[in-house]
């Protein structure tokens, strides 16, 4: 009896068993599965008040926190920044999914105030429009002839400044100097106008002040999360953003409506310079004057602050690498074919574009420059729709991400031990010829289709200064042991400016 009620319960039992082992097996396969699906984001860094905090060494605290991840994420109040320096991250949302990326209103309401509706701050069909009109201007020979014109122009006027300093003892403020000449020959180049800020012209001066105080402003708002309150208001930061952007709104308005007046009623004694950019626009029908303003200013802001602020870095790296600049004087006066008794008139005109062609070395030293210190040191986007980035990691709609240059060319995973050594023979092949790393990973002048138009146009500006000052003079720091820091604005300049002492190569 008690065999057959055990083979009974054996029979009960085994199905039992047999059940909940199938049930078991399942839920543990559901929640595999589950965790297999369940979303993993990237790990805080910090949060907006960090950011605020940290706002006179915002970089250098971004750069600090890519060291511990690669990609992480700043908490807002309600949303996350995603802050990457992975190149394939980067690659993704610049290029390989570029549509669902933008600036989005996040951006765009944080921009609008300096740059309105410009090409930096829109999406879209009105990127699209602008970004066509420009590319045809930037790629046309006769902007490029206009160009190389203005920019030895004024890099000779700039050596004749720093020959007065030199023959009186003086020192010179070379930031100053670059961003005045930066603006005049944009000026030139954009406008069609003589602005000659760099001879202290009222106009120019309270035209740079304004919109160097604006672009902090600017830059402001992204860590002051109450700035729409005080814009509403018009208080603090956003009364003096205000106040500036009367300054810079009404000067390009003014020039603006010249133009056309120039262009609608054509003077035989005074005829009109059509080389410039906005003389090209207006012969296109592009006749509203927000809409040129606005495209103006994004000129403006790319040709000025970029170059200046980086040939500002390039000879404080001079200075702190002596050996390294008379290498570049060596390059510069074989490829120009220069001599001693070269004027500053003669070795402008000698920096032909064959010439600057054979400047290698100096071209790296420049990009070597803007890998330490990029023109732009950090630049962000929107994210449209969810999405997973290559890491494997999840991105929300309404989501900020941005890349960081200033962060990646610190970084040894990218560039190797020396990564924080200025190093210009990094950017050299075996026979001197420099060789480019993807945009992905050098990301200076951006990358995919927002790269940035004007990359020829800026070197080309750089190496004319750079060659026609370096020819003509030596340069060393003021106080070699003054610290050299950046001011916190859409663009990396030196804080306080650069105060150096020249002194004369070129025969008296």
């Amino acid at each position: 009896m008690k065999m057959d009620a055990l083979k009974n319960s054996q029979h009960i039992l085994l199905p039992i068993i047999l059940t909940t082992l199938a049930i078991c097996i399942i839920r543990i396969v559901l929640q595999l599965s589950a965790k297999k699906q369940q979303k993993k984001y990237h790990p805080i860094g910090g949060t907006i008040f960090h950011m605020l905090l940290n706002f006179r060494r915002l970089h250098d605290y971004l750069t600090e926190l890519t060291r511990k991840n690669m990609t992480f994420r700043i908490l807002y109040l309600d949303n996350f920044e995603i802050y990457t320096s992975h190149p394939a991250n980067i690659e993704y949302f610049l290029k390989t999914n570029f549509a669902n990326y933008g600036k989005g209103s996040y951006h765009h309401d944080i921009l609008e105030g300096l740059l309105g509706d410009g090409i930096f701050t829109v999406d879209g069909e009105r990127w699209r429009h602008q970004r066509k009109m420009s590319s045809y201007e930037f790629s046309t020979r006769n902007l490029r002839d206009f160009s190389s014109g203005v920019f030895k122009t004024n890099a000779a006027k700039l050596a004749d400044i720093v020959s007065a300093a030199v023959t009186s003892n003086q020192t010179i403020e070379i930031q100053d100097l670059f961003m005045k000449s930066a603006l005049d020959s944009v000026f030139k180049v954009v406008l069609g106008v003589d602005l000659d800020s760099m001879h202290e012209t009222n106009k120019g001066t309270k035209f740079s002040k304004a919109f160097d105080e604006a672009s902090e402003m600017t830059c402001y708002r992204y860590v002051d999360i109450s700035w729409p309150i005080k814009k509403f208001l018009n208080i603090g930061s956003e009364a003096t953003l205000r106040k500036c952007m009367k300054v810079v709104d009404g000067f390009v308005y003014t020039v603006i409506q010249s133009k056309i007046e120039q262009i609608s009623n054509p003077n035989e004694d005074s005829p009109v310079n059509k080389g410039d950019i906005l003389s090209r626009f207006l012969e296109m029908n592009e006749t509203d004057p927000k809409y040129l303003k606005d495209i103006i200013l994004s000129f403006i802001i790319a040709g000025k602050d970029t170059t200046a602020s980086t040939l500002s870095w390039f000879f404080y790296m001079m200075c702190k690498y002596p050996l390294l600049q008379e290498k570049i004087v060596e390059e510069v006066r074989e490829a120009a074919k220069l001599d001693e008794n070269s004027s500053i008139k003669e070795i402008a005109k000698s920096i032909t574009e064959e010439a600057l062609d054979k400047m290698q070395f100096l071209h790296a030293a420049l990009t070597e420059t803007l890998r330490l210190y990029p023109a732009v040191p950090a630049d962000g986007k929107m994210c449209f729709s969810d999405d997973t980035f290559p890491d494997g990691f999840s991105v929300k709609k309404g989501n900020l991400v941005s890349y960081v240059p200033y962060s990646m060319g610190r970084m040894k995973s990218l560039w190797g031990e020396d990564a924080e050594e200025f190093k210009p023979e990094r950017w050299l092949d075996e026979n001197g010829v420099f060789q480019q790393e993807s945009s992905f990973k050098f990301t200076a002048f951006q990358a995919g289709p927002r790269i940035c138009l004007g990359k020829e146009f800026a070197y080309r500006q750089m190496k004319v200064f750079a060659s026609v000052l370096l020819s003509a003079f030596s340069f060393k720091l003021v106080d070699e042991h003054k610290p050299v820091n950046y001011r916190p604005m859409l663009t990396l300049q030196i804080d306080g400016g650069l105060r150096l002492r020249a002194s004369f190569r070129i025969a008296q």
